[in-house]
């Protein structure tokens, strides 16, 4: 059993409205079924596993770009919206916060019966991890969530959280079953009785290796632990800063998106149509889900494509944020029925983003970006938690120079 790495975050209160809720839980949806149609269950598994795609996810979705809050409300909006079709996608999402990390164990035990997966084994799992984080590891933070999520081959990835009051930060755990071998591996030459599916036996004497690795697992020195761990560590301001991002890709994306009309690129005619704005969330959800793991390193750069609840880096444009989502839902839906020129239509847009990447010279002015985005708002339907985006006085900071 691997942990595939942890998350530095300070804590946020507050709540996601209802607006943001909604729209999260479609684009959720939407992203996990393509990279499930696209590549596999097993892709998506391996992304959450990752701390850094998992920030860049929340951020596209309009969560605020650093905070604890994404782990909840990214969780909680994929739990809503993957479940219902957990039975299509086998992608099944257990746990959540507080007293429904409790209920993760029965939740397992469910989705073992229905599936035919070994639900004690998930279950105990499910424990395993959580004992391992709470109190093998000794590094002052308490989990108050804890989420397994399991595809329908038996591949996993645990996603937790722990708080430390004294520091006002959270941790953010994540494990991979990727290399694990089963707790069971055919204990027995012969069971007599009614057939009733696969048994758990860990008293035999073939999971004596699991018993041993176990005992080291928890045993484990933490500093050893971490120095083999991914570890991202994100900072406490809550703005975001030009030193937050890498420049070069955001640049290049930019201007592929603004610079550019897409009709000119071959390939992506199916486009057509759409504003440079909503090119420029659909290029950074399109890198979201072709992206290789590299890309991640700077999770702020994936609030540009629908802002933050707080207004960091500028308020959520609810108009475009709809209109990525309606383009993802129609290129999923076509691509169901044979027809995958759409989907082919937005994987190019983050390859053309790639390679402008070669030769680009980053030059762009990041404060006028943030400020035209938010003078340019309201145009789009921008709220935060405060309420609604209002037009600027005097200039709307369209003359703005960005690059």
């Amino acid at each position: 059993m691997k942990r595939s790495g942890f998350a530095d975050l300070p804590l946020h209160g507050g709540h996601v409205p209802v607006w943001l809720a909604e729209r999260m839980a479609k684009l959720g949806l939407a992203i996990v079924e393509t990279i499930a149609m696209e590549f596999s269950t097993s892709a998506v598994i391996s992304k959450l596993a990752n701390p850094f795609w998992f920030q860049s996810f929340g951020a596209v979705m309009g969560m605020d770009w650093h905070s604890s809050g994404i782990t909840t409300s990214v969780l909680g909006a994929l739990k809503r919206s993957v479940n219902p079709h957990s039975r299509e996608l086998g992608i099944y999402i257990c746990g959540g916060k507080g007293t429904h990390s409790m209920k993760t164990p029965d939740e397992l035990m469910a989705v073992g019966n229905r599936t035919g997966l070994n639900g004690t084994e998930l279950a105990g799992l499910s424990r395993l991890t959580a004992k391992v984080d709470n109190t093998a590891i000794q590094d002052g933070f308490q989990l108050y969530q804890h989420n397994f999520i399991v595809n329908n081959k038996g591949e996993w990835c645990v996603v937790q959280q722990g708080m430390n009051n004294h520091t006002s930060t959270a941790r953010r755990y994540h494990w991979h079953s990727e290399n694990l071998q089963s707790f069971i591996n055919e204990p027995h030459t012969f069971i007599y009785g009614e057939n009733r599916g696969k048994i758990l036996n860990l008293t035999a004497s073939e999971a004596a290796a699991t018993r041993e690795k176990s005992l080291l697992i928890v045993n484990e020195h933490p500093d050893k632990i971490i120095k083999e761990l991914n570890h991202l560590a994100m900072p406490g301001h809550h703005d975001v800063r030009m030193e937050d991002v890498n420049m070069k890709r955001l640049g290049a994306m930019l201007w592929v998106a603004h610079e550019n009309k897409p009709e000119d690129f071959e390939g992506l005619l199916m486009l057509k149509g759409m504003g440079p704005r909503t090119i420029q969330s659909v290029a950074l959800v399109s890198e979201v889900i072709y992206g290789t793991p590299t890309r991640f390193d700077d999770p702020a750069r994936f609030s540009f494509a629908h802002g933050g609840k707080d207004g960091h880096p500028f308020p959520v444009p609810v108009k475009v944020f709809d209109e990525t989502i309606s383009t993802l839902q129609t290129a999923i839906h076509r691509a169901k029925i044979g027809n995958s020129d759409k989907m082919q239509a937005i994987k190019k847009l983050s390859e053309i983003s790639w390679n402008a990447e070669k030769d680009f010279t980053p030059n762009t002015n990041f404060d006028a970006l943030i400020q035209k985005e938010r003078d340019e708002s309201w145009k789009y339907g921008g709220r935060t938690v405060f309420g609604k985006a209002k037009p600027p006085k005097g200039s709307d900071g369209s003359q703005l120079q960005l690059f």
